[in-house]
């Protein structure tokens, strides 16, 4: 079981807030990421959950216990740091296992531990190796595995898999998914890679100037953001400002229908790649003309000038020109209407 609750943290350097009111809950075996830009405070919160760093107010819970005042040895919980820091003089057993020597676990309980862990995390026959007889990904393994050996209620991940290539990371990211099914840890992974995060995560929380803006599902936060900040890191840069009058939201040029009450002054948002773009025009399409276009791999960011507005579409394989007559298509059930303040 492993459950860890956050209430009202507030962490400070030198008298200077880093992290304001943060209130978090995660339920037992879920896989949470907080998520944001490099200085934004996420490496500091696990920090202070792992008894590191003191809080200048508010508390923190493991299984409903207080353990704000617990040192970090006891506390149940594990950080795992962006670099592995293994023990250049022992060997990947060794390592896996000096965790349990600390705790006084020995003999053939401990074997058996570590056995498991070993086999759970792929090192099988890398028992005796030294550090340096192993790969990136090798060494990020074995501080995984000497983590979880542990059982702690709470697994810390601080940005894990930064310092590896796009393959081992892929791997990686595999790997502590299958763990975490495996072995139903409670996970809080820090990472600044929105791919990541969507990839790996039950709930993201989006931590933007030391405050959180939004805990929910992968799903939640990419489509249907609480503000435009969120919206804009996620990628949405389609901003519309209109009005909702007898179910109609409109702004010149946009006019679609919208579930919601009447209201003098609203901001909505659309994904580039929700925008139909297409060379004629169709019913409730809008004429625009093509400014720029920018090939992406799998896509093509093409940006439509329309009146006064600028519109960016991700599409595949387009067979267009700049200076080219477009027509854009805004499918209803695809703008995104921020809540009303």
């Amino acid at each position: 079981m492993g459950k860890l609750r956050i209430e009202g943290l507030t962490l400070a350097y030198n008298k200077t807030p880093i992290i304001k009111d943060l209130s978090l809950h995660i339920e037992d075996g879920e896989l949470v990421s907080l998520l944001g830009p490099s200085g934004a405070g996420k490496t500091t919160i696990l920090k202070a959950i792992a008894g590191l760093i003191k809080p200048a107010s508010g508390g923190i819970f493991i299984n409903n216990q207080p353990v704000t005042h617990l040192p970090a040895e006891k506390r149940d919980a594990v950080l795992i740091f962006q670099k592995p820091l293994l023990f250049p003089f022992l060997n990947v057993q060794q390592n896996i296992g000096f965790g349990l020597k600390m705790s006084r676990i020995t003999g053939q309980q401990a074997e058996r531990k570590i056995a498991r862990i070993i086999n759970i995390t792929g090192l099988h026959g890398l028992n005796r190796r030294k550090v340096h007889q192993l790969s990136g990904g090798q060494q990020q393994r074995v501080a995984l595995a000497r983590g979880l050996v542990l059982e702690p209620s709470v697994l810390l991940l601080d940005e894990p898999l930064s310092n590896l290539d796009a393959d081992l990371r892929h791997q990686m990211r595999e790997l502590i998914c299958t763990i975490q099914q495996q072995t139903g840890t409670t996970m809080l992974f820090v990472t600044h890679d929105q791919s990541e995060a969507l990839k790996i995560s039950n709930r993201i929380g989006l931590l933007q100037g030391g405050v959180l803006q939004q805990l929910g599902s992968p799903e939640e936060l990419f489509y249907r953001p609480t503000t435009p900040e969120v919206a804009t890191f996620f990628g949405s840069s389609n901003f519309i400002s209109g009005h909702i009058s007898e179910g109609i939201f409109r702004s010149a040029p946009v006019r679609l229908t919208a579930s919601l009450q009447n209201s003098s002054t609203v901001r909505a948002v659309i994904r580039p790649e929700d925008i139909d773009l297409t060379t004629s025009p169709s019913p409730d399409s809008i004429e625009g003309r093509v400014l720029h276009i920018r090939f992406e791999g799998t896509s093509t960011r093409i940006t439509v000038q329309v009146e006064e507005n600028t519109f960016t579409v991700l599409t595949v394989r387009p067979e267009l020109t700049v200076g080219q007559k477009v027509w854009l298509h805004f499918p209803a059930e695809r703008l995104h209407i921020f809540p009303d303040d």
